[in-house]
């Protein structure tokens, strides 16, 4: 667990401040006793919310959360190292190699580009 801060919406600050207001406190996942919950008790969690069918799929994960938080960063078009610095990774080359395959192919706009670059150029040539 981190005490890092981590940017999050306006909407998202509103809930949160709604769930303090009720339950005071430093932390907002506890362990029921206001200390810090351990990922394995939130695991714990998880899988007794899958078992009662609240729509979870069988094999959901707590950790897949942070997998759907890095696919909505990429979808979204932000750069590796914003990734990175968000999932706290601590290379570029961590992120690349667990999520490079989400980043679209680049191809397209690559032909794109530099047909745009030699078009201009020559046009300069038979100028």
């Amino acid at each position: 667990m981190s005490g890092e801060s981590i940017p999050i919406p306006v909407e998202l600050v509103d809930q949160l401040a709604a769930v303090m207001r009720r339950f005071p406190g430093h932390t907002v996942v506890t362990d029921g006793m206001q200390g810090p919950s351990s990922t394995w008790a939130i695991e714990r969690a998880v899988r007794s919310a899958r078992r009662k069918g609240v729509g979870l799929p069988e094999d959901f994960r707590f950790h897949d959360l942070r997998h759907f938080y890095a696919s909505l960063l990429i979808a979204s078009g932000l750069d590796v190292k914003t990734v990175q610095h968000r999932l706290r990774h601590g290379s570029a080359t961590t992120t690349l190699n667990t999520y490079g395959h989400l980043w679209p192919d680049r191809d397209e706009a690559t032909r794109t580009v530099v047909g745009a670059v030699l078009r201009s150029s020559l046009k300069l040539v038979s100028d």
